[in-house]
């Protein structure tokens, strides 16, 4: 059945026990779902019809869940396995769930557009985020359909962009939070990665645009690709298209907008988005617990 934001689809493949309602929240990227408990355990059929429609709209929002964080550990691992943040701090009686959000002294950090850990050799799948605590105005968080970014790329940019391979790197965006013992201790666990520019979703098979203004420092072999006259040529053109790609996920028609209220969870595919928390909130505050689903090597 075809989902319109005027009549939302009801998804009940198999024998589903609930069935569950998507609506879509933009026109290229997002998707309400109702009618779900999250309190109660997935059967597989529910499993395999939110893992379908994560794929389809790449961002699933599900409001008024009020779970606790034990119960958003095991949702989150119905998905796959999760990760243990290195920076983050953790919430103390589950390492799987980072604890996002400043305070009234420290404002949030995460208002660049980026996809979550792809400095890791093994990028997250997902990420599956809940609202604890948020203001009743501002502190909306943006995401952005990277599939869309490269699809609508110029046919001579998509060609170009073959073959590149991008370095991502942990320390540009997390070392000022760290002292220069902890920066020389997390250089040595998690040293810069590289992964292509353009990379293949390893279920849907779309092309998807991979380069994050966050993570991405530079590509590896842009003079092998390109050619150059000088020295300089090869760094400056290499940081023009670093900035324009960089620039694709800040494209609105791309992107959708959500406002958080309380017990608000987005679950979302990293390897086909990116996304960016506002903070336009300071300093009143907005708390989070996020798990992160373990994903593959990008090709």
């Amino acid at each position: 059945m075809h989902a319109t934001p005027e009549s939302p689809a009801i998804v009940s493949p198999g024998a589903l026990k609930t069935s569950f309602s998507i609506e879509p929240m933009s026109p290229v990227i997002g998707a309400e779902i109702g009618n779900i408990d999250l309190t109660q355990p997935l059967d597989d059929d529910q499993y395999a019809a939110l893992r379908a429609a994560l794929l389809k709209h790449k961002l699933l929002v599900f409001r008024d869940q009020d779970i606790s964080a034990a119960q958003q550990v095991a949702l989150a691992q119905r998905f796959g396995e999760l990760e243990v943040h290195p920076v983050f701090p953790h919430h103390p009686d589950h390492p799987e769930l980072v604890m996002l959000g400043g305070d009234s002294k420290i404002p949030g950090r995460e208002n660049i557009y980026h996809s979550d850990v792809s400095w890791r050799a093994l990028p997250s799948m997902g990420s599956m985020l809940r609202c604890i605590e948020c203001p009743k105005v501002g502190g909306d968080t943006i995401w952005v359909n990277m599939a869309e970014a490269f699809a609508r790329l110029p046919e001579a940019t998509r060609n170009a962009l073959e073959g590149l391979i991008a370095v991502h790197d942990l320390l540009p965006a997390f070392g000022t939070r760290m002292t220069p013992e902890e920066r020389e201790s997390r250089r040595a666990a998690f040293p810069p990665v590289m992964h292509p520019v353009v990379r293949t979703h390893p279920e849907t098979g779309e092309r998807v645009l991979y380069v994050n203004e966050a993570f991405t420092t530079h590509l590896a072999n842009f003079i092998e690709k390109n050619e150059v006259r000088f020295g300089f040529d090869f760094r400056l053109a290499e940081m023009d298209l670093l900035q324009h790609l960089y620039r694709q996920a800040a494209v609105p028609e791309y992107q959708v907008r959500l406002k958080w209220r309380p017990n608000t969870i987005a679950f979302w595919d990293n390897r086909s988005t990116q996304h960016y928390a506002i903070q336009d909130y300071f300093p009143a505050r907005r708390r989070m617990l996020r798990a992160t689903i373990i994903g593959d090597a990008p090709v």
